[in-house]
Parts: C-alpha cells; sequence; structure tokens
C-alpha cells in the first residue's frame, strides 16, 4: 500500500522517471503506439520486496520479469503504454508495481490488489489513484461468488468503483460469468473489464453457451473485455487463429470500441509462444477486423480506460 512518504519519494524520482519513460517511447515504433493492457512484474529481490503469505521463492516462476526484460519483448513490436496488473505473488503489496510505475510514469498505468475489507477503503483508492492505479483485480470463480452476497467489503468496492472511475478488473471463470452480469446489474456504473475473454476456451475447447454469457454482458456499456492470453486458450499456440471465430463473436457483440488486446506476459512469451506473434493475431491475423478495430483494440480502448 502506498504511504505518503512513497508518494514524496515518487514527487523527487518523477524526472528521472521521466527521461526514462521519454527515452522508452522514442525508441518505439511510432505509427504505432500501441498499448499492452495486461503484463506481470516481479523481482527476485524478495528482501526489498517481500512476498505474500502462502507463498514461497519456489512459486516464482520465471524467477523475475522486470521492466527491463519486458521492454525487449514490447519495444519490436511498437507497444509504447502498458498496464501493469499486480501479482499474486504480493497479494495486497503493490509497492513494487506501483515502484515500477513511478520509475516510468508515461509508459505505465496499474491494476492494484486491494483488501476490500479494509475500514479505509474509499481513502486507500484515492491514494492510489494518485499513484497511477486505474483499476483492482478480482477474482471470480464459484467459491469466491459465493461469498459475494454476504460481503458488504465487496458491495464497497463495486459502489466506489463507479465513484472514483477505478475499474474492476476481473479474472474470471467461465462458469462465473452469469454471476459477474447480476452484479453489473446491480452497479450499472461501474466499469469491468474481463481479463482473457473470460478465459473461455481454456480447457482447449471452446464451449458455445461460455460465448453466449460472455457475449450477454455486452448489455452492460460499461463492461470490455480483454482479448489476451492466447498462449493458454484454444489450441495455446501460434498462429492462434483459432480464435478468431470467439473474437469475430466479441467484435460483433461489444463493438472494437469495448475490446482491448494484452499480451499477459510474462506467460505468453513462455514454452513456444512468443510476443510478436500474439499481437500479430490482431494487428494483421484475422481479416474480418478492420483498420478501424484494430486500431480500437491495439491502442484507443485500453487509452480510454487506463490512460484518459
Amino acid at each position: 500500500m502506498l504511504n505518503p512518504s512513497q508518494l514524496s519519494r515518487r514527487e523527487i524520482l518523477g524526472l528521472g522517471a521521466a527521461t526514462l519513460a521519454s527515452t522508452y517511447c522514442s525508441a518505439a515504433p511510432q505509427e504505432k503506439n500501441y498499448i499492452d493492457a495486461h503484463v506481470h512484474v516481479w523481482t527476485s529481490d524478495i528482501n526489498k520486496y517481500p512476498l505474500g503469505e502462502g507463498f514461497t521463492k519456489k512459486d516464482m516462476q520465471p524467477p523475475s520479469f522486470t521492466p527491463e526484460d519486458l521492454f525487449r519483448h514490447s519495444k519490436p513490436a511498437g507497444v509504447d503504454r502498458i498496464v501493469l496488473i499486480q501479482m499474486s505473488y504480493y497479494r495486497f503489496d503493490n509497492k513494487y508495481m506501483l515502484d515500477t510505475v513511478a520509475r516510468f510514469p508515461e509508459v505505465f498505468r496499474a491494476v492494484a490488489q486491494i483488501d476490500e475489507n479494509r475500514p479505509d477503503l474509499q481513502d486507500a483508492m484515492l491514494k492510489h489513484a494518485g499513484a497511477g492505479v486505474r483499476g483492482y483485480r478480482v477474482w471470480s470463480s464459484k467459491e469466491t461468488c459465493a461469498q459475494w452476497n454476504t460481503s458488504q467489503g465487496m458491495r464497497n468496492l463495486w459502489k466506489l468503483g463507479a465513484e472514483t472511475g477505478m475499474t474492476i478488473c476481473m479474472l474470471a471463470n467461465p462458469d462465473t460469468l452469469p454471476t459477474i452480469a447480476e452484479w453489473c446489474r446491480k452497479y450499472p456504473d461501474t466499469p469491468v473489464v474481463i481479463d482473457h475473454m473470460g478465459r473461455v476456451g481454456m480447457t482447449g475447447t471452446i464451449e458455445p453457451a461460455d460465448v453466449a454469457n460472455l457475449c450477454r454482458l455486452a448489455d452492460f456499456k460499461n463492461v470490455s473485455v480483454k482479448i489476451s492470453a492466447f498462449y493458454a486458450l484454444g489450441a495455446k499456440k501460434p498462429p492462434y487463429t483459432d480464435l478468431g471465430p470467439l473474437i469475430r463473436q466479441l467484435r460483433d457483440a461489444y463493438g472494437a470500441q469495448r475490446l482491448m488486446w494484452a499480451s499477459d506476459c510474462p506467460f505468453q512469451v513462455e514454452k513456444g509462444n512468443t510476443y510478436a506473434a500474439s499481437i500479430a493475431l490482431i494487428e494483421s491475423g484475422l481479416d474480418f477486423l478492420t483498420p478501424e478495430d484494430r486500431r480500437w483494440m491495439l491502442r484507443d480502448t485500453a487509452e480510454k480506460i487506463f490512460f484518459s
């Protein structure tokens, strides 16, 4: 959690961070200016950045993935802005991610993790907003969803999401999409992003019922979807064109203005998968996407939600 001393340090480092960010941005192909809407970073330095309860260094695979590691993949692809997603290894301690945002404030925005039951929830959210946080990650499994209706903290988080403009970024299992729809109905003004296409197809099979449930969420005007994590869905290997019919259905349901591409690095650059193959699917691999569709999915939607 960011405290006043960290905010002061961020201000002190601002000039240097801006210079670094300018150098990074100038190195990316300027005709693209893409945004990667979902990346995780972490460091092997667990003394400075302790792991959360229940995690050990053995859990960190790869052992680290720093901004510099990321840039080796993102720069050549023309990506000059990135949304960082808090890594579960740290649980509610967002310090490493926020320090990374402070180093490169023009490059990064963040999606944090927060304990929705903390008594100072609103104050913490406002403080996060000043540090580059634009949303909060929420897990939706059958187990967690069963607890939502009795959780005052979860109700507060959704309510404050609407009031503060913070986005609820939902890591959803497909069987929880109807429950998410219920909450979107209760809180229609809360911005919601469904990560990784609702993980439809993570078993290897894209079930029509799951696709239908994901498309029904398009009825809620403040719901958007990340077109991401291709390494984990469907056939799970490049060129990922088997995901084309799903992406087309999402484009038709939501419009490209509510879809955004993301890599889910570092997992997208392991086991024969590459960053270039992920971005190429949207950039040139699907002939039903118009140039305007590609512009929204590769930049404009994420810019509107996370950088405006």
